[in-house]
């Protein structure tokens, strides 16, 4: 088959390895830049800032589609004119129109990283270590107008480990891609034949992330679900310790031995630009190496961060 593979990031690479292991053919690939720069801006950051997608599409010899958009009367025409049979997606912003699904001969494919209907929305990596699953997975799904709806051809799952972040998640999702892309396409037209229909009275959707989500709550978690928030959130965001007027920030963290009687919040010790703080349940979590963010910030975290005081 003639696939253009339409995408951004460590997915969208992935996929290409997986395809070029295979017999199908790639005819073209469609980065994320073209949507994000005008042609004149792009020309030059792929000349003086390439990203690691334009260096593996050049470095793999790869024909690049140019184009404003995917729903684009360009785009359109470029995939009728390669003869495309399909489209797979790995990683994408935009909504595909209903022209764009049509496009190619055959169909139009996303890769989802999670076990849809569950966890359908932007950064499911991060939302079901946030939920504690122990397992997810990647979903090969045909594309409809709506994000992650269409039926179901092809889905692996994928454990999640305790000390996971939504990095080496990520990266474990995108490790499997490579070998699922080539089970998908090794057995494309019964796989195409059996697709199967998404139970919507079963799905799920988070929206993306925002920056309330990054600020600790001890009053209201557990010491064990601010870890799954802080490691959820690894790399995209970085998580803050609310205190009186500010925020400080942290490089390292754990969660301490024993427990305390005193009020959820309540910063119990500190040390050298370190401090411990009673979570919801009693539990106790030392954050390290903190920064205010303020000008002498090490003066101000010395003589005005006190013990007892409350990280609200």
């Amino acid at each position: 088959m003639k696939i253009v593979v339409v995408g951004y990031g460590e997915m969208f690479r992935s996929v290409i390895r997986g395809i070029l292991n295979t017999d199908n053919e790639i005819v073209g690939v469609f980065r994320h830049e073209n949507v994000l720069y005008n042609s004149l801006i792009r020309f030059y950051k792929d000349i003086f800032h390439p990203s690691y997608d334009y260096n593996f599409v050049k470095t793999q010899k790869l024909h690049e589609i140019k184009a404003k958009s995917v729903n684009s009367k360009d785009f359109i025409k470029q995939i009728k004119q390669l003869n495309t049979d399909i489209i797979i997606t790995a990683s994408w912003s935009e909504k595909f129109s209903l022209n764009a699904i049509n496009s190619p001969k055959i169909a139009c494919i996303n890769l989802h990283p999670a076990l849809l209907p569950k966890y359908r929305g932007p950064n499911s990596y991060l939302q079901t270590i946030l939920n504690n699953e122990s397992t997810t997975g990647i979903t090969f799904h045909l594309m409809t107008e709506k994000f992650d709806s269409g039926a179901i051809i092809h889905q692996q799952q994928i454990p999640i480990y305790y000390h996971d972040t939504g990095l080496s998640l990520k990266q474990r999702c995108c490790k499997t891609a490579v070998k699922e892309i080539q089970v998908l396409l090794n057995d494309f037209d019964e796989k195409l034949k059996n697709a199967k229909l998404q139970k919507e009275d079963e799905a799920t959707y988070y929206p993306n992330i925002s920056l309330k989500d990054c600020i600790l709550d001890f009053k209201n978690e557990t010491a064990k679900e601010i870890d799954r928030r802080i490691r959820a959130l690894t790399p995209w965001l970085n998580c803050h310790i609310p205190y009186k007027c500010m925020f400080l920030t942290f490089k390292q963290y754990r969660i301490a031995d024993g427990c305390s009687d005193k009020e959820p919040a309540t910063i119990i010790k500190k040390y050298e630009k370190s401090i411990c703080i009673v979570c919801s349940d009693g539990s106790v979590m030392e954050f390290s190496d903190l920064n205010t963010k303020r000008l002498f910030s090490d003066m101000y975290f010395k003589n005005f961060i006190n013990v007892n005081e409350q990280a609200v």
